[in-house]
């Protein structure tokens, strides 16, 4: 298969490029190297791509929206991996424009591609963050997510919504998964699995927000790349059941269908706090800060969907996965003389 990575330089979409061109497939990426973090982690993880000769990059915005046409009119591309986004909770809340552009906009240019070109299966990648200010747990696809508690996750509805009326009028298949809490090697340096380790390996406090009484259900990023690609495999199929009297929100009468992808083990922000101490055999100096405005007390995976459908659900454990991101940012950092601050 011939697919198309969006944010190949990110932190999934670097994982996501390997796991497809290790099987075999040409893979076309796509990233505009901003600077929302250091473009230098961004440029090393596309030398990793470029060893394979599979692999084609185009520096390109996603809201240039001749250029994404441009690329899709020359690439003969067969399936979309959409996981170039505006990301990040807090930031929405000082450059609210910033996720317009991208999340919404960005993402029609993206639409338009496949329509004009017959996608066969465009999987998005959309965040737990939906759930917003629901409290029933574990979260549910079945459940309405009508109640965002930030711009970033409104942004995210929003491409799902956006994505079924394409799916609804053209018939392009469509799959949404919603990420929970992923980490990992290669992770993204305004996340908490990073900045905690960076800041214990160099005695600095770490932030600890609505003191420590939250839950998040972290995903290993191995765990989140093999559910994108067995549904990538699998494009998704109307639903010849649907009750359009009872609509259910994770399927359609069209070719539509969201997913959770998490662990489904919630862990509390202290006990992972404590398994990133140990892992490096270090103390944190905590900063006890009250809750922080968009954040959410809690999040947890319900996949038994996922589990039924694809024959996967993620299942490694936070103290295996804690292990390996912390190998990696010692050894990464250790060559550029710093811990990654």
């Amino acid at each position: 298969m011939k697919v198309l990575v969006t944010g190949c330089a990110g932190f999934i979409g670097m994982h996501a490029c390997l796991r497809l061109l290790a099987r075999g497939d040409v893979v076309v990426g796509l990233d505009n190297l901003n600077d929302y973090y250091d473009v230098r982690l961004k440029e090393d993880r596309l030398t990793r791509l470029r060893e394979f000769s599979s692999f084609s990059f185009h520096e390109l915005d996603m809201t240039d929206q001749t250029g994404v046409a441009e690329l899709f009119d020359n690439a003969d591309i067969q399936g979309v991996v959409h996981l170039a986004a505006q990301p990040g909770v807090r930031y929405s809340l000082v450059n609210p424009q910033a996720y317009i552009k991208s999340n919404i906009s960005g993402f029609i240019n993206i639409l338009e591609g496949c329509r004009h070109h017959q996608i066969g299966h465009l999987v998005f990648a959309s965040s737990s963050s939906v759930y917003g200010s629901n409290s029933a747990v574990p979260f549910s696809v079945d459940q309405n997510v009508d109640h965002p508690v930030s711009l970033y996750a409104a942004t995210k509805k929003a491409g799902e919504l956006i994505a079924h009326s394409y799916s609804h009028l053209f018939r392009l298949s469509v799959t949404c998964l919603r990420f929970f809490t992923v980490y990992g090697p290669w992770g993204r340096p305004d996340m908490s699995p990073f900045l905690f380790t960076s800041a214990i390996l160099e005695g600095r406090p770490i932030d600890v927000f609505n003191h420590g009484k939250m839950q998040r259900d972290f995903t290993y990023v191995d765990d989140i790349v093999e559910g994108v690609v067995r549904v990538l495999d699998k494009p998704a199929s109307p639903n010849n059941n649907f009750d359009t009297a009872n609509p259910d929100p994770s399927t359609s009468n069209a070719p539509y269908a969201v997913y959770n992808i998490g662990n489904h083990q919630p862990v509390e922000l202290m006990k992972f706090i404590e398994t990133i101490e140990n892992a490096l055999g270090k103390k944190a100096n905590k900063n006890m800060l009250p809750m922080q405005p968009g954040d959410v007390l809690a999040t947890f995976a319900e996949t038994s969907d996922l589990r039924e459908n694809f024959g996967f659900a993620p299942s490694t454990p936070l103290e295996v996965g804690i292990e390996k991101l912390i190998e990696w940012h010692v050894e990464y950092y250790k060559s550029s003389g710093s811990s990654g601050a």
